[in-house]
């Protein structure tokens, strides 16, 4: 009986202790975050079009730009707010992949230049950028192997 008896107070606690999501809302705020972030994205890319840009450099400017911002939103504590708010729609991934690397930075300057902010800055980002580069040599190799076999042109 005691055993049944610490079996529901556990899943009580669990109850308690786990947090309700409210799934259709958390979609709405995550289109709503996304889209916000790709529409300044868009402006900006349209007002360097307009000052006589071609198209490779605004994407440049735009990306330099939108990472700037968000780099600087993180260190003003405003982005984890935006993305607290905005949950998945925050993780665009310029500015979220700014936000990954600026944070542990921020987070950990109290430890100095090198054990700080050098050792902890790709904490985050750090796997992101490790298996982004090892898939896209995968992937090379792959199409370098078939290219030499003749399969693909």
């Amino acid at each position: 009986m005691d055993k049944e008896r610490q079996q529901q107070a556990y899943e009580n606690y669990v109850k308690k202790k786990t947090p309700v999501h409210n799934l259709p809302a958390n979609m709405a705020k995550a289109f709503v975050a996304g889209g916000v972030i790709c529409t300044v994205g868009q402006v900006i890319l349209n007002l360097c079009e307009r000052m006589g840009l071609n198209k490779d450099i605004s994407g440049g400017w735009t990306s330099m730009i939108l990472v700037v911002c968000s780099v600087l939103l993180t260190g003003f504590g405003i982005y984890p707010r935006i993305a607290k708010w905005g949950g998945a729609g925050t993780l665009v991934p310029i500015t979220g992949f700014a936000n990954s690397v600026a944070a542990p930075a921020i987070e950990y300057k109290k430890e100095g230049q090198v054990m700080g902010i050098g050792c902890k800055i790709f904490t985050i980002a750090g796997p992101v950028i490790l298996y982004g580069i090892f898939t896209s040599w995968v992937l090379g190799f792959v199409y370098w192997m078939l290219k030499v076999s003749g399969i693909v042109a």
